[in-house]
């Protein structure tokens, strides 16, 4: 038995933290508590009877391949339908050999900074920002600077400034990690011109750019963006996708879409992580697509992710106090929540359980701390019907604090 463990721990495993989200969801279990915690796809949107029938043509056809080790880079077949999707959408800068499938886009996010970042290195991400994103990138011991989002995103003046002062001090940052569409936690989808601008001040002092890209998809309304993959055509940008809330999170299934120089490093860090994602799982999504089974079972997700969306947001417009402000997206699966500067959103966590409402408070997201009086609310999992009740009971809450 390890009497001091604390001593043969490495310095990596030593930055690790437990999910402080995973860790709220063991406090909602309640059944009369409605939550809003997680970033939960809701289980409607699962297309269960169909996934039987490919589940079994897949043992049926393929099973000697589904079963056995894959690629590491991936199912071939899953791949050329991705790359034949990006193409479809305007990305022609694109082929089999820049696209490498992950287990998960959270598989991505470790492998990244595995390739990339050394013990203090600079990573830049926005406030707030995606909380495992922030969490991976510390593991590597990456000192992670914070620029302010506007209603746009990530404010191009601010981060221009930031690499201006970094270069005066002979410092460059491994990469900036942007959430274009539908961010997470705010939900805010960055227009074309801002992207733009990142691109050009990334090309200017030769930073690269993580696109993370979990959310394009789910979208209801407003005009699709370019990526910034697309849009840089050039190398900069490294973009992940990932089938978890467009299909099916249990799958575990995401990409990575980079210049070929990255995705053989990133092969190579794959290889040393896990080998290869699940060959079965990855036969049965080609097959999926291959039916004619996904852009279906997606157009009736979004839509019925616009009227939960719809029903917490008239919700919020019927019952929250003056003075609290939250994003209206056009997708994605969040609303963020601004309550007045003198309120607390970790202690009004403590309240909100009371009224049997959970949310996440802000601060996780913010890489510097801050986001005090700020929280993110989840629209997706719950039922139109619990969106509405729980928006209820949550401005409840706020109306005790102030």
């Amino acid at each position: 038995m390890i009497t001091d463990l604390d001593q043969i721990l490495s310095a990596s495993a030593k930055r690790m933290k437990r999910s402080v989200i995973r860790e709220l969801l063991k406090m909602t279990q309640r059944p009369e508590l409605i939550s809003f915690a997680g970033g939960l796809p809701s289980p409607e949107s699962f297309p269960v009877e169909q996934l039987k029938q490919v589940v079994a043509e897949v043992l049926d056809t393929d099973s000697a391949r589904a079963l056995q080790y894959s690629e590491t880079e991936g199912d071939k077949r899953l791949r050329e339908i991705l790359v034949e999707r990006y193409k479809s959408n305007g990305v022609k800068n694109i082929s089999l050999n820049n696209l490498m499938i992950s287990t998960a886009s959270q598989q991505a996010l470790d492998l990244i900074p595995k390739i990339l970042v050394n013990p203090g290195d600079k990573v830049i991400c926005g406030l707030p920002s995606y909380l495992g994103g922030i969490s991976a990138f510390s593991i590597y011991g990456a000192e992670l600077i914070g620029i302010e989002l506007d209603e746009q995103g990530m404010r191009s003046d601010l981060l221009e400034k930031k690499l201006e002062e970094l270069k005066s001090k002979g410092e460059k940052p491994k990469f900036i990690y942007v959430i274009p569409d539908f961010q997470n936690p705010t939900g805010i989808c960055m227009p074309e011109k801002r992207r733009l601008e990142i691109i050009e001040l990334a090309r200017k002092y030769d930073v690269l750019i993580v696109e993370d890209s979990p959310y394009r998809e789910v979208r209801f309304s407003g005009t699709p963006q370019r990526t910034m993959y697309e849009l840089d055509g050039n190398g900069q940008v490294i973009l992940l996708g990932t089938m978890s809330k467009i299909f099916a999170p249990g799958f575990r299934i995401g990409w990575i879409v980079a210049h070929e120089d990255v995705i053989d490093k990133l092969i190579a860090a794959k290889q040393n992580t896990d080998l290869c994602t699940s060959s079965f799982v990855q036969k049965i999504a080609a097959r999926y697509f291959d039916n004619g089974y996904f852009e279906e079972n997606l157009a009736k997700t979004n839509a019925m992710y616009k009227s939960k969306r719809d029903a917490m947001v008239n919700a919020f417009h019927k019952y929250m106090p003056e003075g609290v402000k939250w994003t209206e997206p056009e997708g994605g699966l969040f609303l963020f929540v601004t309550l007045p500067e003198h309120i607390n959103a970790e202690e009004l966590f403590k309240i909100a359980i009371n009224e049997n409402v959970a949310f996440v408070p802000g601060t996780v997201f913010y890489c510097n701390g801050e986001g005090k009086n700020t929280l993110r609310i989840n629209f997706s999992f719950m039922s139109e019907e619990m969106n509405i009740e729980g928006s209820r009971r949550l401005a409840n809450a706020i109306k005790q604090m102030i």
